[in-house]
Order: structure tokens, then C-alpha cells, then sequence
């Protein structure tokens, strides 16, 4: 017994094992004939593993119920069944046949909750894309096999899909034909006369539609531009991380045109003379080199309004100005922007010196202190310390009166001036107890030995 399935990879035939397998068999033949796995995608493709499909809506859309078995007496058209407490049947699970040759058919099953060792299917089934499928096997019900149509196999095996193994660009059954069909209807079903158009449901669940055709682009130009366009973006969200840029996506000035091929000798009170005439101009500078001063031969000129802008912009195209014809075009320059939005900022951060506000207080507060006197008297090198302090400190000592020795020994007296410059006196008192300690010391030692002397004469 056969069926052909005509999906969007190609036409797929395939035999039943109806003797094996009756209600498998029976179940999948009365369910291609009323049409029900028209326009069902096919879902969760694992390469060289399987591909598995028979829900007509799809597992990820909230319509689906996951699929009737033909006894719940689903409708062609609606995909909707009619007995939905007998949407699931106990397929016949083959000892003998193995998910070994590619192209296998079985029938997806679940777990019963009443009974672990029981399993339950529906309409889902599977077809093998390898060989030696062994984890499917005691899981999913043989009930056919693949005879004609590996290339549509082929085709859905390096379909590229996304995490979940489903096809980026929709593949689908879009037509059953039944070739043979032993079994009779089961009472209550309807078969269509013609073939249904697809639900609404499922045309919901399109994604990429299977006959949306999806051209690659090889002309070299368009490929430099969006190479181009990619690489700007790129270097655009570089200079927002860094913060050249308020926003990666900003886009010039329309008021502000650029003028070039200019004169050397144009100046830019000329410049703004001629084009004011075509409204409110409020800036105009002609660009110049920082060191020579010299004109670079081009200028950015900022009108009131966009409308001048444009005016000026198809007047004076080509207009013989000192001698040259110039160019004008609309500005394409967003630094005017950048240096308005880092002013507001450093405005806004100057306090906390951070960000930008703070590059100038950093910079101050990396040199050392008395630096830039240092500069300016010619020295090599600037003090780590404040001249300002170091002259209150110098008066200070100098007018502090000096303190005499308490030791005519030239070993003690230079101790004492020494610790007394460093301003370490600490260390000088320490001392003077010591030596003071050590007299009383030695002179009650005197007194003891004197005693002892008169008592031994006594």
C-alpha cells in the first residue's frame, strides 16, 4: 500500500506495512485521505538523525492540540476533531523492525499516564535521514518505509534551521494523494471533494513562506556597499564606546552646506556676503591649516533654516567666487554636534571631574605641583613640592631662636642641631632622658660604694 507526499522538497513515496502494522497503517491512510496533513510543516529536523511532522498547525503555535488520531473524526479543512477523547490510539510497537535504513517511517508516541508501559500516538510520525537510528527504537511505532524521493530527504537534512530544529524557510506537505487503500472508512468521516486551502492558523505560523524565493545577491557592487555600510556601522558604535559620538546612528546637520574648491585668498566675511542673501547665516569659516594658516580651499556655512539651506544649495552650484568655480553640497560632518554635545557634557561632569568633564583637571593633577614656574624660569626639572610653602617654612626657621646644647661635647651638640633641622626633637628628648637616667644611675652607684667605704672603716 502507498502514498505520495508531495512536499515543498520534492515528492516523497512511501510504502505501509499494513500487515505488521494495520492501525498505524489505517490511522495514516484515512488521515491522508480527508486531507489533514495538507499544509502541515515539517518540524524538528535533526541532521542524519530524523525529521518528524503530522501536526497541521505546528507545535508552536497556541491553535495546535498536537494532532488527532482519525477516530476522534478530525475535519479536513479545520483541523479541529470531532471526538476529542479519542484523539490518541495504541500503535502496534514491531519487535522485529529497527529504525536501521534511512528513510524508516514510524509513528511519534508519548508515554500513557494511566499506564508507564503503555504508549499512545496520534498523527505525528517520523521519517529516518540516517541510518542506524537506534534511539528510536521501543519509542516510535514502525509502519513504512521510503522508496522514492531521497532527494527531497536530502534537500530537508541541510535545511537550515534554527535551535529548535525548525526550518528557517518553511517546509511543508502540500498534497496527499492515497495510491492504495485496503482498509475501510472509519464511520462518521468526511472526505473533501477537492483539496482544502490552508487555515488561518496556519497561515500564521509561516515564518519564511516554502515558495518565497530567496535570491543571493552577487553583484560585486551592492556587496561593497553593504560591506561599506556594515563598516561604518562598525566604526560608528567604536566612536559612541568611546565617546566621540553621543549615538552611533547620528546623522548630520540638514542646515549646514560644504563649500569647496575654494580660493586660497576667499576669506570668510566673503563668503558669508555672498550667501546671505539667501537668508539668516549663523556661522561661516573657511577651514585653515593650524600651523601655516594657510586656506585648506574649503568651508562649512550653517544657515538659520533647512529651506535656506536648500536654496543656496541649488542657486550656487558652480559659481565662479574669486576666480574658481566652486562646489557645494549639503555637510556630511557630525563634528559641530560632537563638540556641542562634549561641551554639555563636560559641563554637566565638571564638578565630579569624571568622564569628560575631568580630562583637564587630570591633566593639572599629573604634574607636579610648581611645574609651570619651573617652565617658565628655563629649570630642567620643577619641584615635587609648593614654592609658596617652602618659603613659609624657611621664614619659619629662621626666625625660631636656636637653642643651646645642654652638653659642651661637640658629638652631642651637632646630634642635637641635626635632629633639631629634620624636626625630629622627639628623638632629642629621648635622648636627654637617657643621659639623664644614666647620671642618676652612676651617681647612686657613688653613693652606695662611699657608704659602703665608711662602714667597713667604722
Amino acid at each position: 500500500m502507498s502514498v505520495l507526499l508531495e512536499t515543498s522538497a520534492g515528492d516523497i513515496t512511501v510504502d505501509l506495512f499494513v500487515d505488521e502494522a494495520p492501525k498505524c497503517c489505517r490511522n495514516f491512510l484515512k488521515l491522508c485521505k480527508i486531507k489533514y496533513y495538507n499544509y502541515s510543516p515539517v518540524y524538528n529536523v535533526q541532521s542524519n538523525f530524523s525529521f518528524q511532522t503530522g501536526d497541521p498547525i505546528g507545535p508552536e503555535s497556541k491553535d495546535s492540540d498536537g494532532g488527532s488520531c482519525v477516530w476522534a473524526l478530525p475535519d479536513g479543512s479545520t483541523k479541529r476533531a470531532s471526538r476529542k477523547e479519542r484523539t490518541t490510539f495504541v500503535p502496534e510497537m514491531s519487535k522485529k523492525r529497527k529504525h536501521i535504513e534511512r528513510g524508516t517511517m514510524s509513528m511519534a508516541t508519548s508515554q500513557s499516564k494511566s499506564n508507564p508501559d503503555e504508549r499512545l500516538a496520534s498523527s505525528q510520525f517520523i521519517i529516518t535521514l540516517g541510518e542506524n537510528v537506534e534511539q528510536l527504537d521501543g519509542k516510535a511505532a514502525i509502519f513504512g518505509e521510503v522508496v522514492e524521493g531521497f532527494d527531497a530527504l536530502e534537500k530537508i537534512n541541510n535545511t537550515f534551521v534554527d535551535q529548535s530544529g525548525r526550518p528557517l524557510q518553511d517546509v511543508r506537505i502540500l498534497h496527499t494523494v492515497v495510491l492504495d487503500d485496503p482498509f475501510d472508512d472509519p464511520a462518521g468521516i468526511i472526505e473533501p471533494p477537492q483539496s482544502p486551502l490552508p487555515s488561518t492558523e496556519q497561515r500564521a505560523t509561516v515564518r519564511i513562506a516554502h515558495d518565497e524565493v530567496l535570491e543571493e545577491n552577487d553583484d560585486p557592487e551592492q556587496l561593497e556597499k553593504i560591506r561599506r555600510e556594515r563598516e561604518a556601522r562598525a566604526q560608528a558604535l567604536t566612536l559612541e564606546l568611546i565617546g566621540d559620538l553621543p549615538f552611533a546612528e547620528v546623522t548630520p546637520p540638514e542646515q549646514i552646506l560644504f563649500v569647496c574648491k575654494l580660493n586660497p585668498v576667499t576669506r570668510d566675511e566673503d563668503l558669508e556676503l555672498i550667501f546671505s542673501r539667501f537668508g539668516k547665516i549663523l556661522s561661516c569659516e573657511v577651514i585653515r591649516d593650524k600651523k601655516t594658516g594657510d586656506s585648506l580651499q574649503y568651508a562649512f556655512i550653517e544657515f538659520g533654516n533647512k529651506e535656506d539651506c536648500e536654496r543656496a544649495y541649488f542657486k550656487m552650484q558652480g559659481v565662479l567666487i574669486d576666480d574658481h568655480r566652486i562646489h557645494v553640497d549639503f555637510s556630511q560632518s557630525v563634528s559641530k554636534l560632537s563638540n556641542d554635545w562634549r561641551s554639555t557634557t563636560n559641563s554637566k561632569t565638571a564638578r565630579s571631574r569624571g568622564g569628560f568633564g575631568g580630562i583637564e583637571g587630570l591633566e593639572k593633577r599629573r604634574q607636579y605641583r610648581g611645574a609651570e614656574g619651573a617652565r617658565e624660569r628655563g629649570d630642567k626639572y620643577g619641584y615635587v613640592f609648593d614654592r609658596d610653602e617652602r618659603r613659609r617654612r624657611e621664614e619659619r626657621d629662621s626666625d625660631r631662636p636656636k637653642q643651646r646644647s645642654r652638653s659642651r661635647s661637640p658629638y652631642r651638640r651637632d646630634r642635637y642641631e641635626k635632629d633639631r633641622d629634620d624636626g625630629r626633637r622627639s628623638k632629642h628628648r629621648d635622648y636627654d632622658d637617657r643621659t639623664r637616667d644614666d647620671g642618676r644611675r652612676r651617681r647612686s652607684r657613688e653613693r652606695y660604694s662611699g657608704n659602703r667605704r665608711r662602714r667597713s672603716r667604722s
